[in-house]
């Protein structure tokens, strides 16, 4: 139900955390979750857990994170990097289905994982059930469809959108749809956030790398959509006070 991360993704993952455009809009979905000392937070597809130290220190010692992948290699290298850390727990497991009872957290985020999974909106219901009345969902994806190359072909550009977003990445339009996806789920959804971050055509991802990541089968360096732009969505989404 998921693409597969890449061998070399960790290192990749811990690269775009390392950037300035990196660092800026984590902390700008870390600022939106507003999370209290001891609160339980769910990092939904947390990867190796590069943002998972963060979030344990947000919540104090008096508060909880829970990391959920469901990849085992991903997950137990999340598992080693918090090592020592009393208040953060990894779990094997899938976001469509998640293994939390209703109600029993406080704020969750996801952060370049809905382009890759294969129902959104299942996994936002998921979100939904366990936040608690007045929890909070902040969300950070990609929307694909407004990727520009700068090159003289412009023809050659278009194609190459059109390219990452029929064929490269799954769910490519996400981050235009997170606002309605968000109110289906029965979210309120107070704030949307258009971040537009940039690339240059070499070296090493920058920018627009915050909003990309690797598939099963990792594309060839010349046409890799880590080495072109992208531009994302922060949507922050809170849970109303009443429940259906």
């Amino acid at each position: 139900m998921f693409e597969t991360i890449t061998p070399d993704a960790f290192a990749y993952l811990d690269r775009v955390a390392s950037t300035d455009p990196g660092r800026s809009y984590k902390l700008r979905m870390l600022d939106e979750l507003a999370i209290r000392a001891g609160e339980t937070v769910l990092d939904l597809g947390c990867g190796p857990g590069t943002d998972l130290a963060a979030l344990a220190d947000a919540v104090t010692g008096t508060g909880t994170v829970i990391g959920v992948y469901h990849d085992r290699a991903s997950a137990d290298a999340a598992t080693d990097r918090t090592a020592g850390r009393g208040n953060v727990t990894v779990r094997l497991g899938d976001i469509h289905e998640l293994e939390l009872p209703d109600n029993s957290a406080d704020r969750a985020r996801t952060d370049r994982v809905l382009q890759h999974v294969a129902d959104p909106a299942r996994a936002l219901g998921e979100a939904r059930r366990v936040l608690r009345p007045g929890g909070r969902l902040v969300m950070g994806e990609p929307d694909w469809g407004t990727l520009t190359v700068d090159h003289p072909d412009s023809g050659l550009s278009r194609a190459y959108t059109r390219y990452v977003t029929d064929e490269a990445v799954r769910n490519a339009r996400i981050g235009s749809r997170l606002a309605r996806l968000a109110a289906d789920a029965g979210f309120a959804v107070p704030t949307v956030v258009p971040v537009p971050p940039s690339s240059g055509t070499s070296g090493p991802p920058t920018g627009f790398s915050a909003w990309s990541a690797p598939r099963a089968a990792p594309p060839t360096p010349d046409t890799s959509p880590r080495r072109r732009c992208d531009a994302g969505w922060t949507t922050s989404s809170t849970v109303p006070s009443w429940r259906p």
